[in-house]
C-alpha cells in the first residue's frame, strides 16, 4: 500500500501542475481559437490522503523561463513529498520541471528527479518536434527515439486538456504522450457536472475521467477522476483514484485567489 500511495502522490502532482495557470504571456490557443493569457507565479498546494490519513503534499509552481530565440518559455516546477508518517516506511521526494512553449503547449525539455524508497533515478527529455524525435537521458545513458506528431510530455499534455476539452458531459479528448522512453495515448472524458464540497466551500465542477496508460507511475494501468471548476479558470479541486482498500484523494488546500481555505 505504501508504494500505491507514493505513486499516486507523483501522479496527482503531475495532473495538478498541468492545470496551473502558466506564464505572463499572451499566446494564441493551441486549437487556433482565440487568445489566452497565462500568469507566472501561480502556486497550488494539495494534501493527499488515504483513509483520512495524510500521505503527502504536492506543490505546483509556475515561473518565467525567459526566451529561446524569439519565443518565450514557461517553466513548470512540481514537487511531491511524502508525509512524516509515510516517510518512515517509504520516503518520496520527487521533482519534475518542464519548459514549455505557451503557444503550442509542447515542451522543449523535461527533467524528472525521482526519489521513491530506495529507487533513485534522474531523467532528462529533450524534444525535437520538427525531426519527430526525443533524446532521452536516464541515469547517464542517452538514446534518441521516434515520437508521433504533436507529442506532448506528461505535464504539457494536461495543459492541452485544460485548453481543448469542453467541460460538457460526453466531451472527450485523445493525445499522444511520451513518458519513460515509450509513446502512449492518453484519453480523457467528461462524465458529468456536479457540485462538491471541501475547504473551498461548495463549488460546481465537471468530473473528468482520465484513463492512465503509464506503467510504473500509478499502479500498472488505471483511471483517475478529477473535478475541475466550471469557470474560466478550470481549477482542479480534487483528484481521486481507487486502490486495493478505499481510495486515495488529493484535495486543493491553497493557492487560488478568490477561494477560501479555512484550516
Amino acid at each position: 500500500m505504501r508504494r500505491v500511495l507514493a505513486r499516486f502522490l507523483l501522479l496527482a502532482s503531475f495532473f495538478s501542475c498541468s492545470l496551473t495557470f502558466v506564464g505572463t504571456f499572451l499566446a494564441q490557443d493551441a486549437s487556433g481559437d482565440g487568445i489566452r493569457s497565462f500568469q507566472v507565479g501561480e502556486r497550488l498546494t494539495y494534501e493527499i490522503t488515504w483513509l483520512n490519513i495524510l500521505a503527502g503534499i504536492a506543490v505546483m509552481e509556475v515561473g518565467d523561463a525567459g526566451m529561446t530565440g524569439d519565443r518565450p518559455l514557461a517553466k513548470l516546477v512540481t514537487t511531491a513529498q511524502s508525509s512524516p508518517m509515510l516517510t518512515k516506511f517509504y520516503p518520496v521526494d520527487n521533482r519534475v520541471e518542464s519548459l514549455v512553449d505557451p503557444t503550442t503547449l509542447q515542451s522543449d525539455r523535461l527533467t524528472f528527479r525521482r526519489r521513491e524508497g530506495k529507487r533513485k533515478n534522474n531523467f532528462e527529455y529533450t524534444f525535437h518536434h520538427r525531426d519527430g524525435t526525443v533524446t532521452v537521458t536516464k541515469d547517464g545513458v542517452t538514446e534518441t527515439l521516434a515520437i508521433p506528431p504533436d507529442t506532448l510530455d506528461i505535464i504539457s499534455c494536461l495543459y492541452h486538456v485544460r485548453n481543448a476539452l469542453p467541460l460538457k458531459p460526453g466531451s472527450s479528448l485523445a493525445m499522444n504522450v511520451h513518458h519513460d522512453k515509450k509513446n502512449y495515448q492518453l484519453n480523457v472524458r467528461v462524465e458529468e457536472v456536479e457540485s462538491i464540497e471541501g475547504s473551498w466551500g461548495k463549488t460546481e465542477t465537471a468530473r473528468v475521467l482520465v484513463i492512465m496508460p503509464f506503467q510504473g507511475i500509478f499502479l500498472n494501468q488505471g483511471n483517475i477522476k478529477v473535478w475541475f471548476t466550471t469557470d474560466d479558470r478550470k481549477i482542479p479541486l480534487r483528484m481521486k483514484a481507487k486502490v486495493i482498500i478505499g481510495s486515495v484523494v488529493a484535495d486543493l488546500v491553497g493557492g487560488i485567489p478568490g477561494l477560501v481555505y479555512p484550516r
